[in-house]
């Protein structure tokens, strides 16, 4: 399989949200409803990646 180098912006993105899914799995941990990790990671990534001026 061919893989293509990424982008820093790419490479940003993933990162950030690899992060935000791991801060919320230490935080919350397991066991909740999919619809409370969807939601938490919906709010992490909006303040993350468009932070409000």
């Amino acid at each position: 399989m061919n893989y293509k180098e990424l982008s820093q912006e790419e490479e940003l993105i993933g990162k950030t949200i690899v992060n935000a899914a791991f801060q919320i799995h230490k935080e919350l941990g397991l066991g909740l409803l999919e619809k409370v990790y969807e939601t938490c990671m919906a709010y992490e990534l909006r303040n993350t990646l468009w932070p409000k001026p």
